[in-house]
């Protein structure tokens, strides 16, 4: 059974973008940090960092912000970008402004560009991340795809010939599943991660992606519920689910 971790209150706290060690000790000397609804004054002492935790503690008034190890299920908008350093619009922006302050910092898993919208997930846990990324697991992506002229009807042999080569680069495509839906839409799950990757398959059919939004990661679906720029924090059982 693997060992639960533990840390000095202050040191979370500060690791999780609260504040300096000192505002941390200001704060419980003031009363403003609560354990299991008893004032913690010594933020000093050691605690187990268990998944209840922010159940069980408050900061200034609110329930604890999640543990480190959390992933995030967001409906990325368009016109917001996956970074921490470009300007304008981040999805970053879209979480709460402490959380960008959290050590592990938060990182997105792989990137959706400025025009596509859609499942974007983000997380604190390195080892995770690259688990999901990683070309040996496969990870499946899909997509829905609205194109500037109607489908001829071989994208779908090509794509899944494992043949296709895109413009600039040496190896050939994975194999990939293409669904239809209309002559102007359609379905696209990819195992791969190039850059702009979808839009470069159709573009090397002759067509335009107009508009372009990931539907589902494994076998994690995006909520009908979840609007754009709206997220929701995934449990264990949701994250098992991206390796289905």
């Amino acid at each position: 059974m693997p060992k639960t971790p533990t840390s000095r209150v202050d040191k979370l706290l500060s690791s999780m973008g609260y504040g300096s060690r000192k505002e941390m000790a200001r704060l419980a000397m003031a009363g403003g940090i609560t354990l299991d609804a008893a004032p913690l004054l010594d933020v000093s002492i050691r605690i187990p960092v268990t998944p209840d935790l922010p159940k069980r503690m408050m900061v200034d008034g609110d329930m604890l912000d999640p543990i480190p190890g959390m992933v995030i299920l967001m409906n990325k908008p368009l016109e917001v970008t996956c970074s921490h350093k470009e300007v304008g619009k981040l999805v970053y922006d879209l979480l709460p402004a402490r959380w960008r302050r959290r050590n592990p910092a938060i990182s997105t898993i792989g990137r959706l560009d400025k025009q596509t919208s859609g499942l974007l997930l983000l997380t604190d846990d390195g080892a995770l991340l690259h688990r999901i990324i990683s070309p040996k697991r496969h990870v499946k992506k899909t997509y829905r795809a609205k194109l500037a002229r109607p489908l001829d009807g071989s994208e779908g042999a090509l794509f899944a010939s494992g043949r296709l080569m895109l413009e600039g680069e040496e190896k050939p495509l994975a194999p990939a599943e293409l669904v239809i839906i209309s002559e102007t839409e359609a379905l696209l799950s990819v195992t791969e991660g190039r850059y702009h990757q979808v839009r470069r398959m159709f573009a090397a059919t002759g067509n335009h992606v107009e508009d372009l939004h990931r539907e589902c990661m494994g076998g994690l679906s995006l909520p009908d519920s979840l609007a754009p720029g709206q997220w929701k924090l995934l449990s264990e059982d949701e994250i098992a689910m991206i390796f289905q």
